[in-house]
């Protein structure tokens, strides 16, 4: 790669933001050859998705750096991209990267034109007020809706319709034409390399020999290896063993100087000293005048759920595993838990469902760990009584059922609500709105985002409980679309709710990781529908297995798993019926004695069968 000696004004930092599946890894797969940066015979779709993860679901989850260098004309540009993911529960990841960047390209699948994800990945950069290019992709499908797709976005950002880029990042058409416009468009970063210096984090990783690595835009002065360096929020000072760019594997630099972005290799050992968001600078500096960057705003978890290893003594590898996933991963969160049936675990937060299922299959392939995930729940508000006066009350938050205390001091439950916003094809209007009513949804609003009356695109706001978008909602949302429909949602609001704890018995025993918190209405259908699922997945013993579903000490849904039976009388060849009774009276004591003292293992089907 050419490395030639360049100033501030010939470097850009942008990144890529789109809804998932558009084709924001697609494009830096052609940016990465169209720039050199990547050989020919070493390319490989999806280039910067550098977990199998991701490779294997087709999405990105992991936001990416890399450097390209790039001739216009007679000059030379280094071009800083960062790939970023398009799930809504990785928002966080998109928002860290457009803290380190001044431009941002907005893609969109002429196929499918605005979605929701897109709106939301747009209010985030033009937060941040970042320069927006425009670029419809996958012009050549046979199915593109690209006057469509232009006449939304140009509505969305306000624009003429000729400002909007055309590409293909399969094909590589019209890629040199949006390079071009990056250059052109994006403004070179700001920063004085004389000013002592400050650097913001926006990822980090661990590194068994070179300790905690982290991500780093340079936003004033310069660092070298070997200078001391101290985390501004953390006060933790370390020597930088190392500094680099991302090719996009790490390779090491003299130095990285105010506007680059690359990383920093710490040699610390204790990933806890580390911040996401938190502003580097020199040791030995004055730092008494330093102003630290702005950082990140704290993320809030949606979705809380145990997480405990199958056997009890994986305990620390458990803990330890969780804090090298949490320097990759900021939005994750966890506390320490104990369960009387599953031992000492975590209580951890996720931003959503797919963030759980991604952090329990890294947390099985990169740590071999064996799991079991208890049922996700929210956090409610709660408030107590404190004494026999009404007025004296106390808050609490619960973060799961086995928290939830005593019915008869609860004075209120509140619980969180989400803003939606679902964008789908008119024709599909009556259908989704009927289905996001039935999950306790109030319409807020409705917008056309296109005014071609033919195939018009509506855009509908409502306002819906978190819980309700828990377990299938998104799935049976794309069922009635006829996978159409696309979503965004954020929390904004707690309400009342009436809820109860819903416990489930399994031979007469409470399966704490499988309580839920139900509303009152519903308790009976979800009370059915567990113990039925129950009863696909759990082995038979040799004993009668009773399920049922409890509110405090009233079943109000069982069902029974048969014994095995084993034929005691097969080795009889002879002599009278009651030889064969009196065996067949001995087993049925046996069976008996079993069913008080036996116990169910409950496998990991189990609670994946709840969870869905």
């Amino acid at each position: 790669m050419e490395t030639a000696s360049i100033t501030q004004n010939n470097i850009r930092n942008f990144c890529i933001i789109a809804h998932i599946d558009h084709g924001k890894s697609t494009l830096a797969d052609r940016f990465l050859e169209f720039t050199k940066t990547i050989p020919k015979e070493k390319m490989r779709n999806q280039f910067l998705d550098q977990m199998d993860l991701e490779r294997e679901r087709g999405i990105t989850i992991k936001l990416q750096p890399v450097k390209m260098v790039y001739n216009l004309g007679s000059k030379i540009y280094h071009l800083n991209l960062i790939d970023t993911p398009g799930h809504v529960d990785f928002n966080y990841e998109v928002s860290r990267s457009l803290a380190a960047v001044e431009g941002a390209i907005l893609l969109v699948d002429a196929s499918q034109g605005v979605q929701a994800q897109t709106l939301a990945n747009l209010h985030l950069a033009l937060e941040q007020n970042l320069v927006i290019i425009p670029v419809i992709n996958k012009i050549d499908l046979p199915n593109a809706r690209v006057e469509d797709a232009k006449e939304e976005l140009s509505k969305l950002l306000n624009i003429g319709k000729e400002e909007i880029l055309e590409c293909s990042a399969k094909s590589g058409m019209g890629i040199e034409k949006i390079l071009e416009e990056v250059v052109k468009k994006i403004p070179a970063p700001s920063g004085d390399i004389k000013k002592p210096l400050r650097a913001l984090t926006f990822d980090s990783k661990f590194d068994e020999y070179k300790g905690v690595i982290i991500y780093i835009r340079v936003v004033d002065g310069e660092i070298k290896r070997g200078d001391k360096i101290k985390f501004f929020a953390t006060k933790q000072d370390s020597e930088t063993i190392e500094v680099g760019i991302f090719l996009p594997q790490l390779k090491a630099e003299d130095n990285l100087k105010a506007g680059e972005i690359g990383y920093l290799a710490t040699g610390l050992k204790e990933v806890s000293k580390c911040k996401v968001g938190d502003t580097v600078v020199k040791f030995y500096e004055d730092n008494s005048s330093i102003t630290p960057l702005a950082g990140y705003k704290e993320i809030k978890p949606m979705v809380f759920a145990g997480i405990y290893c199958k056997e009890g003594t994986n305990f620390q590898k458990l803990r330890e595993s969780l804090e090298k996933l949490k320097l990759t991963d900021a939005s994750l969160s966890f506390e320490p838990e104990s369960s009387s049936a599953l031992g000492y675990g975590f209580r951890c937060g996720f931003l959503g469902m797919l963030h759980l299922e991604i952090i329990k299959e890294r947390l099985k392939r990169e740590y071999n760990l064996d799991l079991v995930i208890t049922t996700p729940s929210v956090a409610y508000k709660i408030g107590l009584k404190t004494s026999d006066s009404i007025q004296a009350k106390k808050e609490i938050i619960i973060k799961s059922p086995q928290e939830f205390p005593d019915p008869s001091k609860i004075l209120f439950i509140e619980e969180p609500w989400m803003k939606i916003e679902i964008i789908v094809p008119s024709s599909y209007m009556g259908a989704v709105m009927n289905f996001v009513q039935e999950a306790r949804g109030k319409y807020v609003s409705l917008e056309y985002l296109t005014s071609n009356n033919l195939a018009s695109r509506i855009i509908l706001k409502y306002e819906i409980p978190l819980s309700s978008l828990l377990f299938d909602f998104y799935d049976k949302l794309k069922s009635v679309s006829s996978g159409y429909a696309s979503l965004n949602y954020d929390l904004f609001d707690y309400r009342r709710a009436d809820l109860i704890k819903l416990d489930i018995l399994v031979a007469n025993k409470k399966v704490e990781p499988l309580s839920r918190l139900v509303y009152k209405d519903e308790s009976y259908q979800i009370g059915r529908k567990i113990v039925e699922s129950l009863k696909n997945v759990l082995p038979r013993q040799l004993f009668e297995v009773k399920i049922q579903a409890a509110i405090g000490g009233k079943v109000i849904a069982s069902d029974r798993i048969p014994p095995l039976r084993k034929d005691v009388t097969a080795k009889l060849y002879g002599g009278d019926i009651t030889r064969k009774m009196k065996l067949l009276e001995k087993q049925k004591k046996g069976k008996k004695k079993m069913k008080s003292f036996g116990k169910v293992d409950i496998p990991p089907e189990a609670y994946m069968a709840v969870l869905k």
